[in-house]
């Protein structure tokens, strides 16, 4: 059974953390969320841009988003659950920078027990790391 985790004012819908067919762990709704809602956020410790990049080039796995040009946050002593949200090439959901907060909305509407995916776009990996979502249309490549 995956982790339940406590609903912080940020954190909109219910959501619990369990291993993922795609990789590692995932995020997946513990209720339905409808189509266009805030599902909540990640927070992390803020770091420059340059140091996420010097930290990146050393990690397999990142939690690194770069919120602007100068910025960046690191998720990996992270307690938000929506820090273990995996890439898909057709996501339910999708990350939005705003006023430098990391947030997590659906694209459509999400049913308990599914995970919550998004499309990561650009990444650290820089096309090294095989894409694992298996979503039809796959890249193959982040």
């Amino acid at each position: 059974m995956g982790a339940l985790f406590e609903l912080q004012p940020y954190q909109k819908y219910g959501v619990t953390v369990r291993r993922s067919a795609i990789d590692g762990f995932g995020v997946f709704a513990t209720e339905p969320v409808p189509k266009n809602r805030k599902i909540g956020e990640v927070r992390g410790e803020t770091i420059s841009v340059a140091e996420g990049r010097r930290r990146a080039a050393t990690l397999e796995r990142i939690m690194i988003v770069e919120v602007s040009h100068k910025t960046a946050v690191d998720l990996a002593a992270s307690t938000d659950p929506m820090r273990f949200t995996n890439h898909s090439c057709q996501p339910n959901g999708r990350l939005s920078i705003r006023d430098g907060r990391i947030e997590f909305w659906s694209i459509k509407p999400i049913a308990p027990e599914e995970e919550i995916t998004v499309n990561y776009g650009e990444t650290h990996h820089e096309g090294r790391l095989t894409c694992r979502c298996g979503a039809p249309g796959c890249v193959g490549k982040l």
